[in-house]
């Protein structure tokens, strides 16, 4: 969803760089919010407040994309979807096994097809069916824990994962319904539903005892929040350079490299547990999104 794509042609190394610095910011993202956490401030609370920096900056550089999210309804979809994603992976990648929950959350490829046909009506083929059992079998290596029965989710962070892919690929469904609509209000209404379903989520855990209330403002986490805000800003102009002039199939397969970041940084910092059992289902998992990032794409179906 480029906010100003241009016409001239750019060297294609400089549209991977760019994707690799998108991605690199996703996978290490971790890190600054476990800090935030333990300066006093939740990921819940942080997510909110990062992306209510964003959305001033949006504003200020389309002042008329308030308007635009406001005057479609199907923007408030996308809102939610985008919103859940944030809740889901920011909250899980603090509290949790960091390889792990990217793992759960790049088993996305299977919702997309899922939701693709429900949504868009692109029924499924005899490549996706593999390509989901595929996924279906990394996820359940990754969930089958020595102490468990069956492989399923063990911990919170589990069922986080889980859901954050499948609310990042109805994300992407819904962007693909919503092409035409201006660019800039699908970025506000994305940056919209992080901050506001990250504060209405923050609320409800407040009063369950789930979530710690707002810390008392200090320079030292409210630097850090801002210089994470501006490095998903910086990495969501990086994914709209490299996005518009790359490929699909070449895109997905550069933002695999988050699963890369995510796991080198969490092994040097002692935040993940790289079983041979983990390593096992990763690479399923990861074979089965590549598969789908090669896949030709389908016509529709239907409307």
């Amino acid at each position: 969803m480029p906010l100003n794509p241009c016409s001239a042609p750019h060297p294609p190394l400089f549209s991977v760089l760019a994707l690799m610095f998108n991605a690199l910011v996703w996978g290490v993202s971790w890190w600054p919010l476990r800090q935030l956490e333990l300066a006093g401030l939740h990921p819940l609370w942080a997510t909110a407040l990062i992306y209510l920096l964003a959305i001033a900056c949006t504003l200020l550089a389309f002042p008329g994309a308030l308007r635009q999210w406001l005057g479609q309804p199907a923007l408030w979809a996308l809102a939610l979807a985008a919103g859940m994603t944030n809740v889901c992976f920011n909250w899980a990648v603090t509290v949790g096994d960091v390889v792990r929950v990217v793992l759960l959350f790049y088993l996305m490829p299977l919702w997309a097809s899922l939701l693709a046909w429900w949504l868009l009506g692109e029924r499924p083929r005899g490549a996706d069916l593999l390509r989901m059992l595929l996924a279906l079998a990394g996820v359940a290596v990754v969930l089958k824990t020595p102490g468990s029965d069956w492989p399923l989710p063990q911990s919170l962070s589990d069922w986080l994962g889980l859901a954050g892919g499948f609310s990042f690929a109805l994300t992407n469904v819904m962007l693909r319904r919503l092409h035409q609509t201006p660019a800039p209000a699908r970025v506000l209404a994305m940056f919209g539903g992080g901050s506001l379903l990250s504060a209405l989520t923050a609320l409800v855990g407040l009063g369950q005892g789930l979530v710690t209330p707002l810390p008392a403002p200090a320079l030292g986490w409210l630097l850090l929040a801002a210089g994470l805000s501006l490095a998903y800003l910086g990495g969501n102009v990086a994914l709209q350079y490299g996005a518009a002039r790359l490929r699909s199939s070449t895109t997905a397969l550069v933002m695999l490299s988050e699963v890369l970041f995510a796991s080198v940084s969490a092994m040097a910092l002692g935040a993940a547990e790289l079983s041979l059992r983990v390593w096992l289902g990763g690479a399923l998992i990861v074979a089965s999104a590549a598969w789908s990032a090669w896949a030709p794409a389908q016509p529709k179906t239907s409307a």
